[in-house]
């Protein structure tokens, strides 16, 4: 038997935080990845200022990525630039870093504070009257008193400890695609909020141009499950049109590549169990009106750690109560607000309203930064507990009266 202080289920950034975190503090961690050293990760690769503070906590050097001063709104014929607003609690810069960048140099500070790393491992939770021992990897068994699924929602691991995704919840569908263009050193963040399939009809979701600083941008198209024909939408066409739309202004060239499509999970029905929990992608932490979830990746990593050497026997509950107190309003919020405007005609009164004034575009730019949560002070904080109380009353008429998908 290999025994370990901490396991950890898949080598992204939400793994990666909780590898350093814990290496750093001593302790015998191992990460496994299925994929190689150096893989991709289908993304659209911008990092909000959220999830700079959430990387300068973990002492990363920023100084690889492309840095973002700000995000250009487009709804329509209506366009707001803003700046990323100046807060207590995060910078007023986010950033772009392409993910097979990103994520490498994560698992090399990882591997530098001491963290063991198996690449194309794939490690399965291996269990015991209902708790979760440790892992099952390569033909060898592993153990430790907590076992740290950071694997996202769909794969075999998730499915033996039942977090995978809520099926009666929202889930969205993106597609990117790099391409060159002279405007690559832009530092804000480009997003068109008024999107139409090949029919017309309004897609709850955004197409964004998110400038690299190495010549090209990453060009992608987003939707949430809730709208009219989702199963019918066709990613590829949605992202073409946007192309053609963002060819003239950006000087767009040709995709560099194929573009490529993932699921985005937005729910979870469990986190965390005895020896285990999940985090990131795993425990469902991706906003549904942006699709971001890098930083809640990493906040929740370093948390679950954090509970960990506070106290192992109590950290799985532990870090549930937390994670829920600080994360959970805002994202049940989105996902309300998700099958609201899955209606086409709510979600154009719903444009209007987003960038209309300068007071309801600082909001938007907050919830499309990942800025607000329970804590949040001012009026996004207080536009959240509202839209968080009506939402909840509204819920169950949503749901009954949602768009066919």
């Amino acid at each position: 038997m290999n025994q370990r202080d901490l396991l950890v289920i898949g080598g992204g950034p939400a793994g990666s935080a909780a590898a350093i975190t814990a290496a750093r503090a001593g302790l015998r961690v191992t990460m496994f990845e299925k994929g190689k050293y150096g893989r991709d990760k289908v993304c659209g690769d911008g990092l909000t200022p959220r999830a700079v503070a959430a990387l300068e906590d973990l002492k990363i050097d920023l100084a690889p990525a492309h840095r973002i001063d700000g995000l250009r709104m487009i709804a329509g014929n209506k366009v707001r630039e803003l700046a990323w607003p100046t807060t207590d609690r995060f910078p007023n810069h986010g950033a772009v870093w392409p993910r097979h960048r990103f994520d490498t140099h994560l698992v090399d500070v990882a591997i530098d504070a001491g963290a063991e790393v198996r690449f194309e491992t794939e490690a399965l939770p291996a269990t015991e009257n209902g708790r979760v021992t440790g892992v099952v990897a390569g033909g060898e068994s592993f153990t430790a008193p907590l076992t740290i699924l950071a694997a996202g929602a769909q794969g075999a691991a998730a499915k033996i400890v039942g977090c995978e995704r809520d099926p009666d919840e929202p889930f969205g569908l993106a597609i990117r695609a790099y391409a060159p263009t002279p405007r690559h050193a832009e530092r804000h963040l480009e997003a068109c909020l008024s999107l139409r399939d090949e029919h017309g009809t309004p897609v709850p979701g955004y197409g964004w141009m998110f400038p690299a600083g190495d010549g090209t941008v990453n060009i992608g198209v987003g939707a949430l499950s809730t709208m009219k024909g989702f199963r019918k939408l066709n990613l590829n066409t949605l992202l073409d049109q946007y192309a053609s739309i963002v060819r003239e202004p950006w000087g767009l060239g040709e995709y560099l590549d194929k573009p490529r499509a993932w699921r985005l999970p937005m729910s979870s029905v469990r986190r965390h169990g005895a020896g285990w929990l999940a985090v990131g992608d795993a425990a469902g932490f991706v906003n549904p009106m942006n699709g971001e979830g890098i930083d809640y990746g990493l906040e929740s990593g370093m948390l679950a750690v954090e509970r960990l050497l506070d106290n192992p026997a109590t950290a799985p509950a532990d870090y549930d109560r937390l994670v829920g107190e600080r994360f959970d309003s805002f994202l049940r919020t989105g996902r309300r607000f998700s099958f609201l405007i899955g209606h086409p005609w709510l979600l154009r009164t719903g444009l209007r309203i987003a960038v209309g004034t300068q007071t309801t575009a600082d909001i938007t730019l907050a919830v499309m930064g990942n800025l607000v949560d329970s804590t949040t002070p001012g009026a996004a904080g207080r536009v959240l507990r509202v839209a968080d109380g009506a939402l909840r009353l509204v819920d169950p008429l949503l749901r009954r009266t949602r768009a066919a998908a």
